[in-house]
């Protein structure tokens, strides 16, 4: 009976995962794209959880549903409508791009697909079992790691003091082309 309780809770989420991508790019408002992402987001971590990757859930969950997606939240509500569809109507070369990234996207999962089905993948490799655990990640992260660790910590601290520049920069715009007229 579990057994069959975790292929159903899988599907769920598998469906309500596609479900919301679809919404995602079917949206035309933004501010319900984003929200469609929160969705995708959680249901994605579902299924990690189901692969048993609880760590990559909770980060999932935490960073990205979480902290990008209310960033990305509060950039649609601060650009309003002038953020809407800057490509659309775009060059044909940049139609001609995403068709093609998408084709070959599409062939690579096909043959990956194709391959794991008639058993052409490699066997399986001898993993240990606190592979992927909080503490091995977390061991990893201040000891190997710490560096990279502590530079993209500082890289993301100057992208957010550049976003605060860049939007005081464009308020002060707005408001000469506002004394101007």
């Amino acid at each position: 009976m579990g057994n069959v309780l975790v292929w159903v809770i899988w599907i769920l989420a598998a469906l309500a995962c596609v479900g919301s991508g679809v919404a995602v790019i079917s949206f035309t408002n933004p501010f319900y794209s984003a929200l469609a992402l929160i969705g995708n987001l959680a249901s994605l971590a579902v299924l990690f959880l189901l692969a048993s990757a609880e760590f990559v859930a909770a980060a999932q969950i935490l960073v990205y549903a979480g902290a990008v997606m209310v960033m990305f939240l509060f950039v649609i509500a601060y650009l309003g409508g002038r953020a809407d569809a800057p490509f659309a109507g775009g060059p044909q070369w940049l139609q001609l791009g995403s068709f093609v990234s998408g084709a070959a996207i599409m062939i690579a999962v096909i043959v990956a697909l194709v391959t794991k089905a008639n058993d052409g993948l490699s066997s399986s490799a001898d993993i240990s079992r606190s592979f992927g655990s909080p503490a091995e990640i977390g061991r990893l992260f201040l000891t190997d790691h710490l560096l990279a660790f502590e530079i993209t910590s500082i890289v993301l601290l100057v992208a957010a003091v550049g976003g605060v520049v860049l939007a005081l920069k464009t308020e002060a715009e707005s408001e000469a082309e506002s004394e101007a007229s």
